[in-house]
């Protein structure tokens, strides 16, 4: 009998919704057990874990999506156990072998099948896994044991209006030291933005954007999000910086922009003050997608690109492009799509 979770898909946001099963595996003498799903949300540690004390922690952000015919399938799930097991090497957690991370994911899809939304809703299943340092730990050191967990939760749009445009702000706060952990997707990097993005929100802005820590003088994030912006002469140009975060949206459009919109590709330093050199300009990540940039305040002036309320042609057509593999409707390349049965 198939279940009835009475959840008004289009009026979904992006929060958190209790969903019946998550995964949970533990790290312990060197190798991790096999896993199993469970049916409390609530963990329980101990109070010396490194998790706690000393952020020995990291997370991934990832969506399954339902095609029209009723399938369920998961976006480029490689690239996400590659990133995750990227940020464990970082701060010294065992990596996830990408088999299990895969396999993992699917269990909680499956378990919670009847919260995937509908095709056509626009909402999501949104997965996240994640690594922690756990067990009796006083010393900064690495943790003597680890948990894996993986929980889901339907969401809607990360920002409020959607596929629509939104302002941001320069802060002058940085997000990442220039060889700290800004490649890493660790919880620190997120601790340190809450301040920056508490403040751009007071001040009328959808998040703020960082600059690069060494010189405050090129874009590297916006929020917890990668920048792109379209040059008046059509290329896709997104900004280089081993700080950064390396988004799977954003490489994703990277290909789509060069082999399904036939646009030249280039990965180099965004300068904030050659704001003009672009037509339009994203954000784009898991949660958001992408967000399209009606303007950005710097120095107290305010750079609009294509309109504060129309969403440029290009922009468009990556989102659409995007959506389309995501959600089945367009042939993506190989080994993007993995079908969750």
């Amino acid at each position: 009998m198939k279940k009835d979770v009475n959840i008004d898909w289009s009026q979904l946001g992006f929060g958190y919704i209790k969903t019946d099963l998550r995964y949970i595996s533990i790290w312990k003498d060197g190798k991790w057990d096999e896993g199993k799903l469970v049916e409390d949300n609530n963990i329980t540690i101990s109070e010396a874990s490194t998790a706690l004390h000393y952020g020995q922690q990291c997370f991934e952000g990832m969506k399954a999506y339902r095609t029209k015919n009723g399938d369920i399938q998961l976006f480029r799930p490689d690239q996400n156990a590659k990133r995750l097991n990227n940020s464990c090497k970082r701060i010294l957690m065992p990596e996830i072998p990408e088999e299990k991370f895969i396999h993992a994911c699917k269990q909680v899809i499956k378990a919670n099948e009847a919260y995937v939304p509908p095709y056509g809703t626009g909402a999501t299943l949104y997965l996240r896994p994640f690594v922690i340092g756990i067990g009796d730990n006083l010393g900064v050191r690495p943790a003597p044991e680890y948990m894996f967990c993986v929980f889901c939760s339907p969401v809607g749009p990360y920002f409020k209006g959607g596929m629509s445009p939104v302002n941001f702000v320069i802060t002058q706060y940085d997000r990442a030291a220039p060889y700290g952990t800004g490649a890493a997707k660790v919880g620190g990097n997120y601790a340190g933005s809450l301040l920056p993005n508490s403040i751009a929100k007071s001040k009328g802005f959808a998040d703020c954007i960082y600059l690069d820590p060494a010189t405050h003088t090129k874009i590297e994030e916006v929020g917890a999000a990668n920048f792109f912006g379209i040059t008046h002469d059509d290329k896709f140009v997104t900004p280089i910086s081993p700080s950064i975060l390396p988004s799977i949206t954003k490489y994703s459009l990277m290909h789509i922009a060069k082999h399904y919109l036939g646009l030249e590709v280039e990965e180099r330093d965004v300068f904030i003050d050659k704001l003009d050199e672009f037509k339009e300009a994203g954000a784009c990540g898991t949660a958001a997608v992408i967000s399209p940039i009606g303007g950005i305040e710097y120095n107290n002036k305010l750079h609009v690109f294509y309109s504060e309320t129309e969403v440029g042609p290009i922009t468009q057509k990556l989102y659409d492009t995007l959506c389309g593999i995501q959600f089945g409707d367009i042939e993506g390349p190989e080994g993007w799509i993995v079908k969750v049965d």
